[in-house]
């Protein structure tokens, strides 16, 4: 079994910062792909940023150059640096890591977090 838990949402204004956390425990030999997803009020789940497990990026438009994904392997941790907030990045943030539970196992499991509220006020 798998939990996976954010943490790091709150409040903040216009142009300030927040950093996500996400941290996996349980059952884990290995991750491959970490990645982030928001989804705001009627909207669809939407792709934030990627993480590949040789540390590729990959981030939407919306967000190149105000945010930084990054990963701590060793801490089963994956982060979400978001600076220069913007009231459009007002949403619950998800974070989705693939996880090969023991090393007899040929499959990596998809497994997501409850989510983190972010609210950013203009």
């Amino acid at each position: 079994q798998v939990h996976v838990v954010e943490s790091g949402g709150g409040l903040v204004q216009a142009g300030g910062s927040l950093r996500l956390s996400c941290a996996a425990s349980g059952n884990i030999f290995s991750f491959r792909d970490m990645a982030w997803y928001r989804q705001g009020p009627g909207q669809q789940r939407e792709m934030v940023a990627t993480i590949t497990g040789g540390g590729s990026t990959h981030y939407a438009n919306s967000v190149k150059g105000r945010f930084t994904i990054s990963r701590d392997d060793p801490k089963n941790t994956v982060y979400l640096q978001m600076n220069s907030l913007k009231p459009e990045d007002t949403s619950v943030y998800y974070c989705n890591v693939e996880i090969r539970p023991t090393s007899s196992s040929r499959i990596y499991f998809s497994h997501w977090g409850q989510g983190t509220q972010v609210t950013v006020s203009s």
